[in-house]
């Protein structure tokens, strides 16, 4: 068998040095309506910040003044978002910043559903890594504007692979206890304890669509194999068979019955998919030297990490019509683990020790960082 544990390892758990240029430029792609924004009330300064941001960090949106959407009103009593035809009105309790913000990520959400056709993403948290050194990594939230941050773990261990359950559940590979495990925690209250611990490695647990499945790398029977395990029984089907190989880092498809995968069976980490009920499985990418972080969005496309001329990309791909439809979706950089949002246009990603939000769909290389603040943040994973 040849020995390719610590290179897998090594895609889990190394952080990107290489640094990239992201150019920020609103305005390009579909055209964006203004909207302009005239608010009082509790924290309305607050209130009007945090719309602003989420609002054009949606794609469909620009702030300023003599918008084509007017928001008006006050901020813990009601609000109106109006333009184009359409009338918004929204009433949400606020009585201090922290509640301003959150009533404004609500009233964005509703904005983009009514005067764009897009499911919101504000109110969606993110659950990250925040590495203190080799062997320590805390998981913390925020939310997609980068505020709110709060440290949910304090074990002073290396954890890594933060996948959400549900929307208040996380599954991760924690150390708490020397090797790896995975765990469980309740990202409201911190509550966390072990899942599943099998002898060697145990990592990538990811959940199926339903929630009834997920989809685990194992090494108790010899080199680190793909596995699907029974949420409720913890019985285990063994999906893939390659004693040559190591597998890693599985999403499932949007119907529970694929799984999407790597391997570095051809020599070199590649996406391969898997059929869940069968156990066929066929080889997804060739190009690039590594490719790599895959998640499956539920429009049925993948994005993905890929590394070409020494330095990873961002990439999307619809797994139906192959390599030939992977789109680049930023430059050249340290671009890694890429985390679909719930409007299956927006990917929150990891690059220089920072986390940043990529629109996929604008025509070049668009990344908002979510917050700046010094450490080594990476492993972001979106609920949804």
């Amino acid at each position: 068998m040849r020995k390719t544990l610590p290179a897998i390892c090594s895609i889990l758990l190394a952080f990107p040095l290489h640094a990239a240029t992201v150019i920020d430029v609103v305005g390009r792609g579909n055209a964006k309506d203004t909207v302009s924004i005239k608010v009082d009330g509790v924290s309305s300064a607050i209130f009007a910040k945090t719309l602003k941001k989420n609002l054009e960090l949606s794609g469909c949106f620009l702030v300023g003044d003599g918008g084509a959407i007017s928001v008006s009103g006050t901020v813990g009593g009601e609000v109106s978002a109006s333009g184009r035809g359409k009338v918004l009105r929204f009433t949400e309790q606020a009585s201090d910043d922290a509640s301003a913000r959150m009533a404004a990520r609500k009233l964005s959400d509703s904005i983009c559903e009514t005067f764009a056709g897009q499911k919101g993403f504000a109110c969606d948290k993110v659950v990250f890594l925040s590495r203190k050194g080799p062997d320590k990594a805390e998981l913390c939230t925020c939310y997609p504007d980068g505020q709110d941050i709060k440290q949910i773990t304090a074990d002073g261990k290396a954890a890594v692979g933060p996948r959400w359950k549900d929307g208040n559940t996380v599954l991760y590979t924690g150390f708490v206890n020397g090797g790896p495990e995975i765990w469980e925690i309740d990202v409201n209250t911190g509550r966390h304890k072990p899942r599943w611990n099998f002898k060697g490695l145990s990592t990538g647990a990811a959940v199926s669509p339903d929630g009834t499945k997920a989809a685990i790398i194992l090494s108790f029977q010899g080199n680190p194999e793909l596995y699907v395990i029974d949420m409720a029984s913890s019985r285990w089907q063994r999906m893939t068979n390659t004693p040559n190989a190591s597998e890693g880092q599985p999403a499932w498809s949007p119907d529970g019955k694929k799984i999407v995968y790597v391997s570095d069976e051809s020599r070199h980490p590649q996406l391969y998919i898997v059929d869940v009920a069968t156990k066929s499985s066929r080889r997804l990418t060739s190009k690039g030297t590594q490719n790599v972080d895959p998640d499956w969005g539920g429009d049925g496309r993948i994005a993905y990490t890929t590394k070409r001329g020494g330095q990873s990309q961002i990439a999307v791909i619809d797994p139906a019509e192959g390599e030939a439809s992977a789109r680049l979706v930023t430059g050249p950089g340290s671009w890694e683990r890429p985390s679909w949002a719930r409007d299956m246009r927006h990917v929150v990603a990891g690059r220089d020790k920072a986390l940043f939000v990529v629109d996929t769909l604008e025509d070049g290389d668009e990344a908002r960082q979510l917050f700046v603040s010094s450490g080594n943040w990476c492993n972001a994973s979106w609920s949804k």
